[in-house]
């Protein structure tokens, strides 16, 4: 017997050896010792899995769930990132946390910057995010830009506490900061130490996102969960065989040793006859096979020898060997992957997304609605699901698909896989982005929260044209752009989003004819007349969102004046008035902040540029990520940005003479 064949045996044999002995006793074993439940003190008690006591083994909970409690404060912490934090209250899908040593004190003891595994925990409410500045020197009033003073004591010194995620902007040259998460306060004003020491001790709500379908199930069949380590998955441990499953069966437990090893024996004897018979089968199985394929060799090599066409080809590489790539036009729910992107069944993101729980939803588009979701390999995703499966929603859905497989950069959302064309449901499968939208945080449900300062502003600006620059240079055509659809992690880092009517465009031609698509407000007014698609069309609705990074207006809103419903409108006519005092949003510190007013000044001059009304006016993607750049960096010259004083009358360079782009209040 071959060498390769003897292994394939020796395998065999090992396997049936193992399922014919049984589980072994610590299998037995495990649901008996992952019984217990954590409590401490009288807040926290009956906790069960995910979460494990320090003291109960690896697999009966999460390892990132793991619960300690002080015996003599009857506190119960846990550690996350390396920093314990005080576990305040839990229910069954969140906890509130604090620091551990804000507990004690307004200053972090810690210089690190609070972080969650977004693996495991997403924030679950409101936070408030709060920045210490140590060893700080002011050109300027801290209270004036909302800054409060804490008295930290030891080598540290006082610290400057402001209520966002942001570097120090001018006027102010720190040593050193750090993050610390509290509760949600108001922003309007500074707040005293003792406001601070309670926001920060209050702590913050967080929930963990482990699947619970599998173990409610489990625990409905008379289990316990558990926690595979290899497998990073949820098993059920059951007080009989199986003990290890997904759920545990209906049986009845042995009641002895006695039955346990009378079975035991049993299962070898049978497994001893089942291997004998199957090792004989599979070695005349085996033989059979190779001299068949001895017969074949020999017939195949005389063909093709006796073949005056074949004559010096048996060198070649089999067909095999070449790789194969699937076509456009094929139907790609046949296979496991289409165009290098995974196909999941409708099933699998049913219990991802607990059956599209509503409670689950993320947002809700014109063409779908997103929901969070949990696959069962761990990946935390989003899963877009399209309202209707028709024509035309397979057709967006594959056009989704296309160009997103063939698209990889930083700042665009990543795609990990489908459903089939011809299944049931229109599915697509993103890596979730936790942090909304910018329009969420501009002017929707996040907008409170003031964590959107200029600085972040200008780079969301920045690294959303990059993005659209690459698209371009790659030719595809967004045709969508718009502040939803702009995602942003925990960082505010952009990632771009929702491709359904995006055009690949010919690198030979002006422009595509089509239909005008997108949304009230973005729309390229000449797109709109003349149905021809450029890549200036989608520098146009780029426009659109960098008035609405200075405004924090809305692209389209019945509430304001006629004449202003569309924000195009409104910016071009306030800035050919010379009031964009009048537009900047308050908080960005245009009237009292000279770097703040010369920036927003710039990039609303570069907004201007993209809003013309002919295609070529404006500037390409690339021009624009480049004048951008220049601006955040302070190097105006370096790209010939030209510094434009909006509040003077007299000439306002590119912006004389200009004409405004007519209104596009809505779409066929």
């Amino acid at each position: 017997m071959p060498m390769q064949s003897q292994n394939t045996f020796l395998l065999l044999l090992l396997l049936l050896i193992k399922f014919s002995i049984g589980p072994s006793e610590s299998d037995s074993e495990l649901y008996w010792k992952c019984s217990n439940t954590f409590s401490c003190g009288a807040n926290i008690s009956g906790i069960g899995y995910p979460f494990r006591g320090s003291t109960d083994p690896d697999y009966c909970g999460h390892r990132s769930l793991v619960l300690r409690c002080d015996e003599r404060s009857n506190a119960t912490t846990m550690e996350m990132a390396g920093l314990t934090y005080r576990v305040l209250e839990m229910d069954q899908e969140t906890l509130r946390i604090a620091r551990e040593e804000t507990m004690s004190s307004a200053c972090p003891a810690v210089m690190a910057n609070t972080t969650l595994d977004y693996s495991v925990f997403d924030y679950a409410a409101t936070c408030m995010n709060y920045t210490f500045f140590y060893g700080c020197r002011f050109d300027v009033d801290p209270e004036a830009v909302h800054m409060t003073r804490v008295a930290c004591g030891g080598d540290g010194g006082d610290a400057y506490v402001a209520p966002w995620v942001v570097p120090p902007p001018p006027g102010r040259v720190c040593g050193a900061s750090v993050v610390v998460s509290g509760a949600l306060m108001p922003v309007d004003k500074p707040l005293d130490a003792k406001e601070l020491g309670e926001a920060l001790k209050h702590g913050f709500q967080i929930r963990w996102k482990m699947e619970s379908q599998s173990c409610g199930d489990c625990r409905a069949s008379g289990g316990r969960c558990g926690y595979d380590l290899a497998a990073n998955k949820t098993v059920c441990y059951c007080p009989h065989p199986p003990y290890i499953s997904h759920s545990c069966a209906p049986s009845s437990p042995p009641t002895s040793k006695g039955n346990t090893n009378t079975a035991r024996t049993i299962g070898l004897f049978v497994g001893g006859a089942v291997l004998a018979g199957v090792g004989l089968g599979w070695m005349a199985f085996h033989c059979r096979q190779k001299r068949k394929q001895m017969l074949s060799s020999r017939t195949a090599t005389k063909e093709v020898t006796s073949s005056p066409s074949t004559k010096g080809l048996l060198s070649l590489p089999s067909s095999n060997s070449i790789p194969s790539y699937p076509s456009p036009k094929s139907d790609f729910g046949r296979g496991s992957s289409y165009f290098g992107v995974q196909v999941f069944s409708c099933t699998e993101l049913e219990e991802a997304t607990n059956k599209f729980d509503p409670s689950r939803q993320l947002g809700d588009g014109g063409f779908g609605t997103v929901y969070y979701g949990l696959l069962s390999d761990g990946r935390v995703v989003a899963v877009k699901r399209l309202y209707e499966n028709n024509y035309k929603r397979t057709e967006q859905f594959i056009n989704e698909v296309e160009i997103l497989a063939r698209l990889r950069h930083h700042y665009l959302v990543t795609l990990y896989g489908c459903t089939s064309r011809r299944s049931q449901e229109l599915l697509l499968v993103y890596e979730y982005v936790p942090n909304g939208t910018v329009a969420d945080h501009l002017h929707g449900k996040r907008a409170k929260s003031g964590l959107l300062s200029w600085s972040i502003r200008l780079q969301i600006a920045v690294e959303t044209a990059d993005a659209l620059s690459y698209l371009h240079t790659s030719d595809c055509i967004h045709r969508d752009v718009k502040t939803s659809n702009i995602l942003l992690d925990n960082d505010f880092h952009v990632k771009v989003a929702d491709f359904g009517l995006s055009r690949l465009f010919p690198s030979n031609v002006t422009h595509v004819s089509t239909a005008p698509q997108g949304t009230p407000g973005y729309v390229d007014p000449e797109y709109y007349q003349c149905y021809q698609l450029t890549e200036k069309s989608d520098v146009y609705s780029f426009g659109v969102v960098l008035i609405e990074l200075i405004s924090s207006l809305q692209a389209v809103d019945t509430n304001r004046q006629r004449q202003d419903i569309n924000l195009s409108n409104m910016a071009v006519n306030k800035i050919q008035n010379h009031t964009l005092h009048e537009l900047v949003d308050s908080s960005l510190g245009f009237n009292t902040n000279s770097s703040a007013r010369r920036m927003v000044t710039l990039v609303s001059e570069l907004a201007f540029r993209c809003l013309q009304q002919e295609k070529d006016m404006r500037p390409s993607m690339q021009e624009v990520l480049d004048a951008l750049k220049g601006i955040q960096n302070e190097d105006s010259n370096a790209h010939k940005v030209e510094i434009v004083d909006l509040f003077m009358d007299g000439d306002a360079g590119l912006l004389k003479g200009s004409t405004t782009p007519k209104s596009q209040d809505s779409l066929p």
